[in-house]
């Protein structure tokens, strides 16, 4: 079973209050958190990059497994923000980490990127050629924010969290991981940012309602697949940890698998949606708190633009 050995987040020192928001939007901090549950988000600076978030929490997660750059065997990266479109945003991470000769490359599925990521690695790990693998989910997608945009600018924030895996021999890892999304959906979240689109004109686009209705449902599915996997029920779990896009989405989940509130883990009003370093930054904060204990089986959900929605069941150790 391949296990996380080593787990670690970066937000960058920048932040964004909503009241902040009230200087330049016809917004307010009640209308915003009434309809997200957000109230901060953390922004990267000028001079940051992608890559930048990305080898601050991949520094400390090597740090926690006790794994040197030089010991990696891979390196994948999730983002919709990547550094250049080439050299992938994983090249350039593992570069400045200083793994050495490394094979690395960038997946893009949006917010469940993180989770898209953990099956890749797993079934990489499984074939016996790789033994650390690192994983990381990093956005700093507030640089194609259309910061005029009330519907979407106050609901992305910067972030990064990385995982080191290897295959475990024992009862503790990854049980399950379901991966699924629906191409035809795709116009209703997107970054316009690209060929398609002239310089200019660039920013992210959301159909709030329908991406709304279509997370409930695709967040649900994807807890209960998962689950099913791994011949455990609802009850079975000590956490959920869901993709922190929207406080009434992740309370839709919660009742749907018909958890008690104080097991669903929601950092959301720190953070805002940081896309796929969502569920590293959520799980890193709550090994820092001294929630997550060894056997804790863990649900992490996730919904994103694609559409793309995924889960991973873990038991933690």
């Amino acid at each position: 079973m391949v296990r996380i050995v080593g787990l670690g987040a970066y937000a960058p020192e920048g932040k964004l209050s909503n009241s902040d928001f009230e200087k330049f939007m016809d917004t307010d901090d009640g209308w915003i958190t009434s309809r997200s549950g957000i109230k901060f988000r953390h922004i990267s600076s000028p001079d940051e990059v992608t890559s930048d978030l990305a080898v601050k929490a991949s520094e400390k997660a090597l740090r926690r497994a006790g794994v040197s750059p030089e010991d990696l065997d891979m390196v994948i990266v999730a983002t919709s923000s990547p550094d250049t479109l080439t050299p992938s945003t994983a090249c350039i991470t593992a570069a400045k980490l200083g793994a050495g000769k490394v094979p690395c490359f960038d997946i893009s599925a949006a917010c469940p990127g993180f989770l898209y990521a953990l099956e890749v690695a797993s079934g990489l790990i499984g074939t016996g050629r790789y033994r650390y693998v690192l994983v990381v989910g990093v956005e700093s997608g507030t640089k194609f924010i259309d910061w005029y945009d009330r519907g979407t600018a106050v609901l992305f924030g910067d972030g990064a969290g990385a995982a080191v895996l290897t295959e475990g021999d024992g009862e503790y890892g990854i049980l399950a991981t379901y991966l699924q999304g629906d191409g035809r959906l795709g116009n209703l979240l997107k970054i316009e940012v690209g060929v398609a689109y002239p310089p200019g004109s660039w920013g992210v686009r959301m159909k709030g309602r329908e991406v709304f209705r279509n997370a409930v449902l695709q967040m649900g599915e994807a807890a209960l697949e998962a689950l099913r996997r791994a011949g455990m029920r609802a009850e079975d779990i000590d956490w959920l940890v869901p993709h922190q896009a929207n406080l009434r989405i992740i309370e839709a989940t919660r009742q749907r698998l018909g958890l008690p509130p104080e097991k669903v883990y929601v950092n959301i009003g720190e953070y805002g949606n940081t896309s796929a370093a969502s569920i590293p930054l959520a799980l890193d904060e709550m090994i820092e708190r001294g929630l997550l204990k060894r056997g804790d089986n863990v649900l992490a959900v996730s919904f994103g633009a694609g559409f793309t929605w995924a889960s991973a069941l873990i038991r933690w150790g």
